[in-house]
């Protein structure tokens, strides 16, 4: 497995291929590079986190592992918001780690490159397993809770969030509505039809499956609104992540149509703002049996 940045997330690569008129375009998205990520959808994913971590019922003083750390978002929530004794950021990409231990010059905060299969330790156990947009990414979600439960405390709690791609991320849908439109071929890499089967009930089977009880679920929602257009399109040109790569990879007649498209589809306030919602997917469960 290879990596994907989230606000936090694994690092992991992928490719897909569209077949356009009378061609098959490649194209590769490997969240990779943290300063197009944080323009698309870190700044976004702030808010997210710090709903979630709000919603977690932790001590202060806590051991925190925060798996899939990425650009650090998630883990500056949780020396924001609950006070923790200690957080261990992990993810597989170096250079992620970096811009994170950047962000985040907090004492309380370590940073350990790591993969899915074999997150970190601490002797004692963490108190709290979190990750933050990175479970659709994984190749075995359920594996990798799992392994985040043989790093729980006797007590500990596993949680975890993803964006809800069926429909609640509006910016993305306005998008790919409007490169469907022009380029039917390129429905297979839309979001909603990858992870569109993300949702409470499967975070929740597979928590379940990992071995955790007292699951509950909730959906975090935040706004996101843009100054204005070129707001709006400009982290599109990215090419990092499964929109702005593939927009990337269309000539420039085809880039400038889309481009127009969504001008003309997008819903504009008086004074030239764009303000739509997103949504993402909430999960915590505990180690323990359930009580009788």
């Amino acid at each position: 497995m290879t990596p994907r940045p989230g606000a936090g997330g694994v690092a992991l690569s992928f490719a897909y291929a569209s077949a356009r008129s009378a061609h098959v375009a490649q194209v590769t998205d490997r969240w990779a590079v943290g300063a197009a990520y944080e323009s698309f959808m870190g700044r976004w994913s702030r808010g997210v986190a710090r709903g979630f971590v709000e919603w977690l019922e932790v001590a202060p003083r806590a051991h925190w592992l925060d798996f899939g750390c990425g650009t650090g978002a998630l883990s500056a929530a949780i020396c924001e918001l609950k006070n923790p004794g200690s957080v261990l950021a992990c993810d597989a990409s170096g250079p992620l780690l970096e811009q994170a231990r950047e962000r985040l010059p907090d004492k309380r905060v370590a940073f350990e490159i790591a993969q899915a299969e074999r997150p970190p330790e601490r002797e004692g156990g963490f108190d709290v397993a979190v990750s933050g947009l990175v479970l659709n990414f994984l190749d075995d979600p359920q594996r990798a809770l799992a392994a985040l439960r043989g790093r729980l405390s006797a007590r500990g709690c596993a949680a975890s969030y993803v964006w809800d791609y069926a429909g609640g991320i509006q910016f993305l849908g306005h998008f790919w509505r409007a490169a469907l439109a022009l380029d039917s071929a390129a429905a297979p890499l839309a979001e909603d039809a990858r992870f569109g089967r993300w949702n409470c009930a499967l975070l929740s089977s597979l928590l379940r499956g990992a071995g955790y009880s007292r699951i509950e679920t909730r959906a975090i929602e935040i706004e996101t609104v843009f100054a204005g257009f070129d707001d709006f399109w400009r982290p599109f040109l990215g090419r990092t992540g499964p929109a702005p790569s593939y927009v990337a990879s269309l000539a420039p007649e085809r880039r400038d149509a889309l481009r127009e498209r969504l001008r003309q589809d997008l819903p504009l306030d008086s004074d030239g703002r764009i303000r739509l919602a997103a949504r993402a997917w909430a999960v915590r469960g505990l180690l323990g049996a359930e009580p009788s």
